[in-house]
C-alpha cells in the first residue's frame, strides 16, 4: 500500500519539532548526525512520492494570524524587570566569585576581611580615593572588631587608649566632655561624623559607629577650619545588602548592665534597613557615687531604584546620663594629685541632691548618590543635628594640704554648671571626576558646602562658675570639705533654675573645594587639594552687646608617594590649616578660645603649617600595614595672654615620630598598635621666659598595643598595653604640676561556642593602675581620676 507523504515544507518543520523535543540537551555532533539523516530520509521520501498513485494531496497554505500590538511597559514594570536583573546579576557574581574570605555578614565594609584590624579605605573615597597604602597622610582607623576587643564604647575610650592622643579637661570658659588633643593640639571642635563637623562638645557613644578615622596632622582642605594637629570622624553604621542580626549583652562589675541590639533586613533588592539600639546602665569603677547610664538608638536604610542612583538615610538617637566626675584636687607640695599622697581613691565631692549631667544628641543626614556615567558621579549631603549639654558638677578646688596629715586636708567645692544647646543645618555636594590622562589614573572631586551652626550657652543660677587663676568661693560652693571623708555629700539643695542669660554664637561656613589623586601605573601617585572657607561669625546675648567677625581661609595640601614595589610606599607631604579667633564654640572667654559678646578684641586666624615624610608597607600577605613617619607642624599667630592682655604673637613647633601596626601577623595572630615620640617647643612669645618651653596638657611620649592569637577549638586570647608619659599642666610646662605617667593592662579571653554564641570575659585595668586622664590648667587646679579595674562577661549572639 502506498503512503501519504506530506509536503517537503512541512516535513522539516516537523523534522526540527522533533529535534527540540528529543534531543534537548544533546551535543552539537549529536544533533549534527541526526539531522543529515533526518535530511537523507527526507530526499528518499520525496523518491517514494513522485512513485505513488495515490492522487495529489491538496495542502491549504498557512494563514499569518495579526499579532496583538506590542505594549509599552509601565514605570512599575521596569522597575520590577531591573530588580529581578540586579538580584540575577547579584547571584552570578556571588555564584563566579573567587573564593576568599569575605567575614561575617556585619563586617566593616572598609576593612580587611581576612583581617579585620586591618583597614583599607576610609569613608571618603572620594577625597581619599586609593587604598590605605597609597594615601600620603598619616591615619589612624579603629575598626568595629578594634572598638570591641578594646572595649571601647565610648570616643572618650578611645582617647585613652590611642596612641598619639591626650585627653584634655575643661576649663574655666570651656564645657566638660570629649576633649582630645591629636600631635600636641587641641582638637575639641574638630570631631565629625560621616565626614560632618559635629560643633562644640558634647559625650560621645561608640554602639552606632563603624569604625572611628583619626587623621594626623593639618587637615583643612579635607575637613575646612581648625585641624592644626588632626581630626577624628566617626562613621556610622549603614544598611546593607545581607540579612543578620547581633544582640551583645555584658554584664560585669559596679553593676555594669549593657544590652546592644544590630539588625539588618533587606526588604527587597533595591531597598534595606538597619536599624540597633543601646541600653546601659552602670557605676564606674573605682570611684564612689559616679553613674553612667545610656541609651540610644539608629535608623539607616539604602534604597536604589536604579543602578546608576542610591538613596541612604541615618537617623542616631543617644542619651547619656548619671552623677558627674569633675576629679579630685592637686596637692601642689607634693607634686601629685592628692589620690596619689594618701587620700583614698574612690572618693568623690560631689553633691547626690543637686548634681546631674545629661548629654544628649539627635542627628539625621540623607545623602543621594548619582552615577551619571562610569566617569562622573555626583553626591549630595543633607544633615540636621540637635544635641544638649546639660550638668550641674563640683570642682574640688583650692585645697588645704599645709597640714602634714592627710585626715586634716580639706577643700572648697565649688560649683560648674552649663546648658548647652547646639543646632547644624550642613549641605555637602560633590562631584567626582575619573578619567585618564595620558595613562595616568585621576580621581579629581570638586565640592561646595554650606553650614550653619547654633550654639546657645546658658549656666544656671546661684553657681557661678570658677573664676581663671585665683581662689575663690562661688554661691553654689561648700567650704572646708574633709577630702579624706567628705561629710556634706548628702546635704540638701533647692531646685536650680536657668539664669535665662545664653551666649548665643551664630556661624554660617561657605566653602568651596578641589582635590585630585592622580595615578600614574601605580608607581607615583600625587594627592592634592585647596578650599576656601567664608568663615561668619556672631556673639550676642540678651545684652546689647554684639560681636560679629569673618574670615577668608585657604588652605592646601600635596602629597607625592612613591611605590618601589606593590606592598610598599614612600611619601612626602605638606599641609596648611586656620583656626579663626573664636572658633573654639564651647568656650565663653576669649583665652579659651571664645568670643564673649562683650570683647573688644577681634584678633586674626592662627596659621597652621606641616610637613611629613613616611613610608607605609602591607606585610604578611598584605595582611598586616606598618606605617612610620616623621612629622613636623609649626603654630604662627597664636594666642597668648601677656600683661593680663589678649595678643596674637606666639608660634609653636612640635616635631615627632609615629610608627603604627595593623593587621595579622600570621592566621592566627593580629596586632593593632603605634608608638608616638614628640618634642613640643615655644618658639616666639611675648613673655620672654615662655621661649623654649614645653607645650602643656599633652603626653609627650605614648604607647598602645591591641593584641590577640587564635587557638583551636574557637578560643581566642588577647590584651593591651597603653602607656602615657607625664603630662604638664598649666598653659605652658612654666610651673611644677605635672600628671605622672603609668602603664595600664587589658585582658581577655573569647570563646565561640558555635555559629552564632560567642562569650569574651574581660578585664580592663588588670593591675588596678591609679592615673589620671586630664589636668586643668589653672593655678588651683584638679584632675580627673581614670577608671580603676573591672570585669565584664560579653555574650554575643549572631543570626
Amino acid at each position: 500500500m502506498g503512503q501519504v507523504v506530506a509536503p517537503k515544507s512541512l516535513r522539516s518543520v516537523a523534522a526540527f519539532d522533533l529535534m527540540d523535543e528529543r534531543f534537548a540537551g544533546v551535543s552539537g555532533k549529536k544533533v549534527s548526525a541526526v539531522a543529515s539523516l533526518i535530511a537523507v530520509a527526507s530526499v528518499s521520501g520525496g523518491a517514494q512520492a513522485q512513485q505513488s498513485n495515490l492522487p495529489p494531496v491538496t495542502v491549504d497554505a498557512p494563514v499569518e494570524r495579526p499579532r496583538p500590538a506590542a505594549s509599552k511597559p509601565s514605570p512599575e514594570q521596569v522597575r520590577a524587570r531591573n530588580a529581578l536583573r540586579r538580584a540575577a546579576q547579584r547571584q552570578q557574581a556571588q555564584q563566579t566569585a573567587p573564593v576568599t574570605p569575605s567575614g561575617p555578614a556585619d563586617a566593616n565594609p572598609y576593612a580587611d576581611p581576612a583581617a579585620p584590624y586591618k583597614v583599607d579605605h576610609v569613608q571618603a573615597s572620594g577625597k581619599f580615593p586609593e587604598k590605605m597604602l597609597n594615601t600620603p597622610k598619616s591615619i589612624t582607623v579603629l575598626s568595629k572588631e578594634v572598638l570591641e576587643d578594646k572595649n571601647a564604647t565610648t570616643l572618650k575610650e578611645v582617647g585613652r587608649s590611642t596612641a598619639g592622643v591626650t585627653l584634655g579637661s575643661g576649663e574655666g570658659g570651656n564645657a566638660f566632655g570629649d576633649r582630645f588633643f591629636i600631635r600636641g593640639f587641641d582638637a575639641r571642635n574638630d570631631v565629625f561624623i560621616d565626614g560632618i563637623r559635629d560643633p562644640a562638645v558634647s559625650i560621645r557613644e561608640n554602639f552606632f559607629t563603624e569604625q572611628i578615622e583619626i587623621l594626623r596632622g593639618p587637615a583643612s582642605s579635607y575637613a575646612g577650619r581648625g585641624t592644626a594637629g588632626g581630626a577624628i570622624n566617626i562613621v556610622t553604621k549603614q544598611a546593607g545588602d545581607v540579612n543578620f542580626k547581633r544582640m551583645d549583652s555584658e554584664f560585669g562589675t559596679d553593676m555594669t548592665k549593657r544590652v546592644t541590639l544590630d539588625v539588618n533586613q533587606v526588604i527587597d533588592p533595591t531597598f534595606s534597613v538597619r536599624t540597633g539600639g543601646l541600653f546601659q546602665d552602670a557605676n564606674v569603677a573605682g570611684r564612689n557615687y559616679v553613674t553612667d547610664n545610656r541609651w540610644g538608638n539608629f535608623i539607616s536604610t539604602k534604597y536604589t531604584p536604579t543602578s546608576d542612583i542610591k538613596i541612604t538615610t541615618n537617623y542616631v538617637h543617644t542619651d547619656l546620663s548619671g552623677y558627674p566626675d569633675f576629679g579630685v584636687p592637686y596637692y601642689k607640695q607634693g607634686n601629685v594629685p592628692v589620690t596619689s599622697a594618701g587620700i583614698p581613691r574612690e572618693n568623690w565631692y560631689g553633691f547626690l541632691n543637686r548634681d546631674f549631667q545629661t548629654a544628649r544628641q539627635d542627628f539625621g543626614t540623607g545623602t543621594i548618590e548619582y552615577k551619571v556615567n562610569e566617569a562622573i558621579t555626583l553626591t549630595s549631603k543633607v544633615r540636621g543635628e540637635h544635641s544638649l549639654l546639660n550638668y550641674i558638677g563640683t570642682l574640688p578646688q583650692n585645697p588645704n594640704t599645709t597640714s602634714p596629715n592627710p585626715l586634716l586636708w580639706t577643700t572648697t567645692a565649688s560649683a560648674q554648671s552649663r546648658y548647652q544647646n547646639v543646632d547644624v543645618w550642613a549641605n555637602q555636594n560633590e562631584a567626582t571626576f575619573k578619567l585618564d590622562t595620558g595613562g595616568v589614573k585621576h580621581t579629581a572631586v570638586f565640592g561646595v558646602e554650606y553650614s550653619n551652626e547654633n550654639i546657645s550657652i546658658d549656666r544656671y543660677a546661684g553657681l557661678a562658675s570658677e573664676l581663671s587663676g585665683s581662689a575663690f568661693t562661688s554661691n553654689g560652693a561648700v567650704q572646708n570639705v574633709n577630702l579624706y571623708s567628705p561629710q556634706y555629700t548628702n546635704i540638701p539643695f533647692g531646685t536650680p533654675s536657668l539664669l535665662g542669660n545664653p551666649t548665643r554664637y551664630g556661624v554660617n561656613t561657605s566653602s568651596v573645594y578641589v582635590m585630585d589623586t592622580a595615578n600614574w601605573q601605580d608607581t607615583i601617585i600625587v594627592n592634592g587639594g585647596v578650599r576656601y572657607d567664608g568663615y561668619s561669625q556672631s556673639a550676642s546675648n540678651n545684652s546689647p552687646n554684639y560681636v560679629k567677625q569673618n574670615s577668608d581661609l585657604v588652605n592646601y595640601n600635596v602629597g607625592v608617594v612613591y611605590k618601589p614595589m606593590s606592598i610598599g610606599s614612600v611619601y612626602a607631604a605638606y599641609a596648611t590649616s586656620a583656626n579663626p579667633f573664636g572658633s573654639e564654640l564651647d568656650a565663653t572667654g576669649t583665652e579659651y578660645g571664645g568670643v564673649p559678646p562683650n570683647s573688644t578684641i577681634l584678633l586674626g586666624p592662627e596659621r597652621n603649617k606641616a610637613i611629613e615624610l613616611g613610608t607605609k608597607w602591607e606585610l604578611a600577605d598584605r595582611h598586616l600595614l606598618v606605617t612610620g613617619a616623621l612629622f613636623q607642624t609649626t603654630k604662627d599667630n597664636a594666642r597668648e595672654t601677656v600683661n593680663n592682655l589678649l595678643t596674637s604673637g606666639a608660634a609653636y613647633r612640635i616635631q615627632g615620630i609615629d610608627i603604627e601596626a595593623e593587621g595579622k601577623i600570621t592566621d592566627r595572630w593580629s596586632i593593632f598598635g603605634g608608638l608616638v615620640l614628640m618634642q613640643s617647643k615655644v618658639t616666639q612669645s611675648g613673655v620672654a621666659s615662655n621661649i623654649g618651653l614645653q607645650l602643656a596638657n599633652i603626653a609627650h611620649q605614648s604607647f598602645s598595643m591591641l593584641t590577640k592569637y587564635k587557638f583551636d577549638g574557637g578560643w581566642e586570647l588577647g590584651g593591651q598595653a597603653v602607656y602615657r608619659s607625664k603630662v604638664y599642666g598649666g598653659t605652658f610646662a612654666a610651673n611644677t604640676n605635672e600628671l605622672p605617667s603609668y602603664w595600664r593592662f587589658d585582658a581577655f579571653v573569647e570563646k565561640k561556642i558555635d555559629q552564632n554564641w560567642t562569650m569574651k570575659l574581660y578585664a580592663q585595668n588588670l593591675t588596678n593602675k591609679l592615673y589620671y586622664d586630664s589636668f586643668y590648667r589653672s593655678n588651683v587646679p584638679f584632675v580627673a581620676v581614670a577608671p580603676g579595674r573591672a570585669f565584664y562577661v560579653v555574650t554575643t549572639a549572631k543570626f
